[in-house]
């Protein structure tokens, strides 16, 4: 299990436990990391035994059922339900997942739900998600062209180029990926982490976009870019199948060809 990022001097105790309703013969448990800020008090893991015959199949049914049924004070995020917002991305199990593709029969034994590792928690599963998304920003995740679009059709192009931002653009920046890196862990505020670098690939190579050689002076840091020491993580971790790892292998190899002209 990765570690946390707690208040200091915290230690997580073992909170409430909720037993399963009376002639339950499914029952699941589910250990759920617990922080409220304002109470003043440690986290805690607080127990909650589900009927999995009145639950749906997924961890997130799970998660909604606690809030709806058992215990409304859960705090957590949740949206689309289909592995597209990456709303509820928590680790699962010890592996940084989505919720709603998570099944519970995919975990055996207790059901261990925590909020993205080595992020400031917010309360309970909810991460503070500010400086991942001002890294996003910082990449300019948007075609960038100088030459006037066409008046009467879109910035067409190739088959062949269009394939490949395959792989690239289906990130929902869940940021499960980064927080399963340790590189990232070690070095959070300079280096931009899988997911960011994987967007800034997928711009790099989009035959539309006029930056390239912008876009890596901006990732051309001893910290920005190279903190990547392909422990794989993100690639093992990412929910929908895609390899950060490679983008990155791939903007390296980018960089040492523009040396070499």
């Amino acid at each position: 299990m990765a570690e946390f990022r707690l208040p200091k001097n915290s230690r997580i105790n073992q909170g409430r436990h909720f037993p399963a309703p009376e002639g339950a013969s499914n029952v699941r448990t589910f250990r759920v990391y617990r922080w409220d800020p304002d109470s003043g008090e440690n986290p805690r893991i607080d127990s909650y035994d589900l009927d999995l015959d009145e639950c749906g199949p997924m961890v997130l049914d799970a998660v909604l059922k606690i809030k709806n049924e058992i215990d409304p004070t859960l705090t957590f995020r949740r949206s689309c339900r289909e592995g597209i917002c990456g709303s509820c991305a928590f680790n699962i199990d010890g592996t940084n997942t989505l919720a709603c593709t998570k099944a519970i029969d995919e975990v055996k034994g207790d059901v261990r739900i925590y909020p993205l590792p080595h992020m400031p928690v917010i309360k309970d599963l909810v991460p503070d998600l500010t400086h991942f998304y001002a890294q996003y920003a910082s990449i300019k995740p948007w075609l960038r062209t100088q030459s006037p679009a066409p008046p009467d059709k879109e910035r067409l192009q190739s088959r062949e180029d269009r394939e490949k931002v395959d792989g690239l653009y289906e990130c929902i920046l869940c940021a499960c990926c980064s927080t399963s890196c340790p590189s990232y862990w070690w070095n959070g505020e300079r280096y931009l982490g899988p997911a960011v670098l994987l967007q800034a690939y997928r711009w790099l190579v989009d035959s539309r976009d006029e930056a390239t050689g912008e876009r890596l002076d901006d990732l051309e840091d001893p910290f920005r870019l190279y903190r990547c020491h392909t422990i794989m993580n993100c690639a093992k971790t990412c929910p929908k199948g895609l390899n950060p790892a490679k983008a990155i292998a791939e903007i390296k190899k980018m960089m040492l060809a523009r040396r070499s002209l």
